[in-house]
This record gives structure tokens, sequence and C-alpha cells, in this order.
């Protein structure tokens, strides 16, 4: 049972729409459909998922229509895609002179009486899924049994057949290993000379195996007594030295370091001397802004080659193919089928691969591609390459600018309204650089003057402790309290190791709250997505604390692996949360931007999968390194060769 069935220009006129049983009107799931599939360029696949209900659409390029069929997802309809294709077909036919001669004057000024045709087509629909073909059994020709001999399926009492003899043999062989290689060989070569005897000599397979088997275990045993033999200058040495290093300290307590700060109080810790052109890079930068990222693209130079190729088949086919050429380039009126596309979208495809964007994620955007372009008339002087490269490049800056855009700083002076701090989380595997990117974030924010309390919540990884240390002391050495009215702008709150790390976080946020801090930056161990118990820890400390922000910290060097990190992050997070409505992911920090070139297609991967936006891109080793996504300059190094 279908719950309605709309047709709509993309315009946002609806034409005509069947209502098919009593309840609300399809106005917000099809609403949700164009905030989240259509206008996010998302049609790699033509079904979507909204509430109770799923939905499946069709697009017609060619007079911009959209025709979207809904109904209950429990339910099983195996008509649906035909019946969207029958309805497609049947109203452009009927109203294709309507559309080709008045445009957008025929939508607004027509009326499309479709009630009895699409009836008459939802009844056929429904009739040809019920009818099906019956299943046909297999004649004896086409079985296995007609293919095998009288004489293989004989068995003598008491005698294995070859197929299961052959079998074991080579089960044995693999978990075995190489001494059970040699076996099979030996016993070749025994069968070997006993053929070579004749009648003389008849013995059964158990008594050949057993027999090369003796003879393979003595040969053995004599290798082994001949690398036995006993070396008498060799002698082992009793016990391991440890190693002692040139600049080291054999003394512990020098090197322990946990107990020198209390949570992270500058008086306490000795400011270390550094030069602060090293950490802070770029010495013309505006303090507290953030640029964004930027990429030189040699748009010049493809221009150049566009403009100088058309000329050269001009010049060999002559005058008369030329002129033809052009007419026919002039007329413009070729609409672009599946067909016509495929090759490029292919070539497009490897290329965004190659580009490191998933595999599965480059098939659905060449899909929705194809599906946006397919039937519609291309322009003058274009051609089908160049019209797929331009609406792939529109719909990956469409990706890479999601419906959410976090404004951190916006955020922070409106929990400073309300007199409370600020809580960000940062989340991810391990090793992507969450501690090192959190104190870039840190130093952007005390320069736009906001106080910062970082949480050492990594109460797993040594040495997790001592580097936001380090990086406090660092930052209060850039910012002394002396430059901001007697002010510390960062502090670290750490407990120690093997806490809970839901609890340091809940007294950190209580502690900012107590001393004034603006904002509260929440350091999380570093785990891999298929570790359950650290996945529960994690959902554990967000819904606990309820942060404001919860950051995903990855790396641009990944391909496939993003998808199946965010996919099993925000999974973990949706399973392990107690809440109703689970807390996800919110934003997206990529790192190591610099070390990647033009294969920027990590960036495409995360957002398209979680539709959450790049909140910072991390680009180099100073505290300054901190970018904004520039989705164009993203598209340009995507799209370069």
């Amino acid at each position: 049972m279908l719950d309605f069935f709309t047709i709509f220009s993309k315009g946002g006129l609806v034409l005509w729409c069947f209502q098919g049983v009593r309840g609300p009107a399809a106005t917000a799931p099809v609403n949700a459909l164009i905030r989240s599939v259509l206008l996010q360029e998302r049609g790699g696949n033509n079904s979507f998922t909204h509430e109770a209900l799923t939905l499946k659409y069709k697009l017609d390029n060619q007079f911009e229509l959209v025709f979207v069929v809904g109904f209950q997802k429990i339910l099983t309809l195996t008509y649906v895609d035909k019946l969207i294709d029958d309805v497609h077909k049947e109203f452009r036919d009927k109203y294709r002179n309507e559309f080709q001669q008045k445009g957008a004057l025929g939508l607004l000024n027509g009326t499309f009486d479709f009630k009895d045709d699409f009836m008459r087509l939802l009844r056929d629909a429904e009739e040809s899924s019920k009818v099906r073909a019956p299943t046909v059994m297999k004649t004896f020709e086409q079985s296995l049994k007609s293919q095998k001999t009288v004489k293989c399926m004989i068995e003598t009492r008491g005698e294995k057949p070859k197929e299961k003899v052959k079998n074991k043999k080579n089960k044995g062989s693999k978990k075995d290993g190489t001494e059970a290689v040699a076996v099979p060989s030996k016993a070749s070569a025994g069968d070997k000379q006993l053929s070579a005897t004749g009648d003389k000599e008849e013995l059964t397979k158990d008594e050949i195996l057993q027999k090369n088997r003796e003879e393979f275990f003595r040969r053995h045993m004599k290798a082994g007594e001949k690398s036995r033999s006993p070396k008498p200058d060799a002698q082992k040495e009793k016990g391991k030295k440890p190693r002692v290093w040139d600049l080291g300290n054999s003394n512990a307590k020098v090197l322990d370091y946990s107990n020198s700060a209390t949570n992270g109080s500058a008086e306490a810790c000795p400011v270390e001397e550094f030069d602060p052109d090293m950490a802070l890079g770029d010495k013309n930068r505006e303090p507290g802004r953030l640029y964004d990222l930027e990429y030189e693209s040699d748009d010049e130079a493809e221009e150049e080659k566009v403009v100088q190729n058309p000329s050269k088949p001009s010049v060999k086919k002559g005058g008369l193919g030329g002129m033809f050429g052009m007419l026919k380039g002039l007329v413009g009126s070729k609409s672009l089928t599946r067909e016509d596309m495929d090759p490029v979208l292919e070539k497009m495809k490897d290329h965004l691969i190659a580009k490191n964007v998933a595999a599965e994620i480059a098939v659905q955007l060449c899909e929705s591609v194809a599906k946006k372009l397919e039937g519609k008339v291309m322009g003058t002087f274009t051609t089908v390459t160049s019209t797929v490269k331009q609406a792939l490049q529109e719909a990956l800056v469409q990706i890479l600018q999601p419906q959410r855009r976090v404004d951190v700083l916006r955020d922070v002076m409106d929990a400073q309204r309300h007199r409370r701090p600020y809580v960000v989380t940062f989340c991810g595997v391990n090793g992507v650089g969450k501690s090192t990117n959190l104190a870039k974030i840190s130093f952007w924010l005390i320069e736009n003057g906001f106080s910062v309390l970082i949480a050492a919540c990594d109460t797993f990884r040594a040495g997790a402790v001592e580097q936001l240390r380090t990086h406090t002391r660092r930052l209060n050495a850039l910012h002394p309290p002396e430059s901001h009215g007697g002010r510390t702008m960062v502090q670290l709150y750490e407990k120690g190791y093997g806490k809970d790390a839901a609890g340091i976080a809940m007294e950190a946020i209580s502690y900012a709250r107590n001393q004034g801090f603006d904002v509260v930056l929440v350091d999380t161990a570093g785990r891999m997505q298929d570790n359950a118990p650290l996945m529960t820890a994690l959902a554990k400390l967000i819904a606990v604390n309820a942060p404001d922000l919860v950051l995903f910290v990855g790396e641009a060097l990944v391909g496939n692996e993003a998808v199946d990190q965010l996919v099993k992050f925000n999974k973990a997070l949706a399973d392990h949360s107690m809440a109703q409505t689970p807390r996800l992911i919110d934003g997206i920090v990529l790192t190591k931007f610099d070390t990647i070139d033009d294969k920027v297609g990590a960036a495409i991967s995360m957002t398209y999968i979680t539709s959450k936006p790049i909140v910072f891109v991390g680009t180099g080793q100073t505290y300054c390194d901190l970018r904004s996504l520039n989705a164009k300059a993203v598209v340009a190094a995507l799209m370069k060769a």
C-alpha cells in the first residue's frame, strides 16, 4: 500500500499528488528528501528513508521534473520500481507538447488530470508482482549426477575413494607445513618404484603410505643428527645487559614528572626557553585569524589547451567537414544518454580513486552525476566530457559545504552570555594528531581573547599528560599572564593515569565553571573503531558530559579507511548511548594536510559519509598551521590531472 505519489518540478511547484492513506501530508518527507539528497548532490542511491517511510524517486532532467513515491519501510513492495518508471513514461508522453511549447508557463497554468492513468498503472504493477513464473525443476542432464560415470560411483569395501584420499592429503599439507609437503612427494616416488616392479610386490595403499612415512622419518632423523653437531666455541650469554645511553640518566626519579604540577598551574611549572618564531611560523600573519586553505591551480594552462585542441581536427578534416561540425555544434540539441556518459564517468571514477577518494564514494558520486545529467539537453559548443566534469565539480563543492556550518567563536560568545564554559571533545583513532591539533586550536582561541582549560582525559597512553603539559608551558610562554591583565589564558587539568576519563572530564568542566574559563578542550585516548570496550567508554564520556561540540580527528592520508572509521564511530556512539536521541559526531578536524599534495580525496569521503563539516584543517608543525576548509581549492586539487 502506497502512502503517497507526487510529481513536482525542480523549482518546487507541485504538479500532481496522490494520497494513498489518511494521515499526515507528504510535505515533511519530501522536504527532507530535497534538503538531504537533491540539494546535497547525493543522488547515487534512488532510495531515501525518513522516519517510518521509505521514499523512492526518479529525476527527469529534460523537463526538470521529480517523481517521488512513499511507503512504509516495514513493507517490501516489489512493484515500486516498475510503477515509478511507468508513471514517468506515461506522464512525459501525455504532457510532452505542453512542456515543450509553453515551458515554465505550462507548469504554472497547466492542469494535470492524471488520476485515472495512475490508478491503471498502479493496478497493472500490483498484478504483475503477483504473477510469478513457476519454478522449473532441473532435468537429469542438467544435474551434476549425470556427469558422473558408473565406474566412479562403485566403491569396494575397505577401500576409500581416490578423491577423498587426495583431499585429506591436501588438508594435511596445509596443517603440517613443509614437512607434510615432502610426504606426498616421497609417496609419489614410491608409487613410481612400485609400478616399475610390476606384479612382484602387491601392497595395499595403507602399507605403501606406512612404508614411505618410515623412510621419510629415517632420513629426517639422519639429517637432524648432522645439523646438531656441537660447536664448542659458541657460548651463550648468561643474561641480557641493560643499555646505557651516553646522554641518559640512570636515576628514574629524575625522569618522573607526574607530580611536577597540580592541575596545570603555571607557577609550579618552570617556564622553558625556546624560539617563539619556530612555534609561530609566519611573522606577517594577522593574530587570531583563521586563514582559508589555499591551492595553486593551473587553470590558465588548461584553458590554453582547450582553445588549441579544437583547431587541430579542423585543419585535418578540411573546409566541408569543419563547417558541418560547426553547424552541428551550433544546434546544441543533443540530449545526454547513459551510453554517452559511461566512458567519461568510468575515467572520472578512476581519477577520484587515484586521488584517495574511497571507492564506494567515487561510485556513488558518478552515479549521482549520471542521474542528474541523463536526458538533459547539452548546450552550444559543449562536449560530453566538459559537461560531466562541470557537473562533478559542482557536486563536489556542494558536498564540501554541508547543511550546518560550525562557527566556534560565535558559539563560545553565546556560552559566555550564559555564564558557562564551551566544551569541545576530541576523538579519533591512534596517531592522527589529536593532542597536537588541540594545542593549535587552543592557540587560536587564546589569540581571540578566550581562556582555555585543557582536560587531560587520555589516561591510557604513556606520555599523553606530559605532552599536554609541554604544550601548556609553551602557550603560556607565548601568551604570558602579564599580557592579559594577570589572567592565565591556558591551564591543564589532569589527574594522572589509569583514572576514569568521563569523571575527569566532568571535574574539569566543573572546575572551569568555577574558575571562569571560557572553553574546555577535552583530549581523549586514541582508539580503533573495532575496540568495543574503548568505544563504550567514549560513548559514556560524551553522554555524561554532553559537550557542545564533538570533533572527529582524522588524517588526510587515509582512503577507504576514513569511511570505515567514521561509520563505526557514529554507530558505536549511537549503540552505546543511553539517551533516546544519541549524540553523534558534529564536525571533523582534518590533519596532516601538508603531506598529501593533491590527493585530497579523504576530505570528500569524510564529508560525504557523515554530512558533517570539516571545521579545522591541520597543515604543519607550528601553532599557526591551522586553516579553515576552502571547498573550491580542494575541488581544484581533486580535479587536477
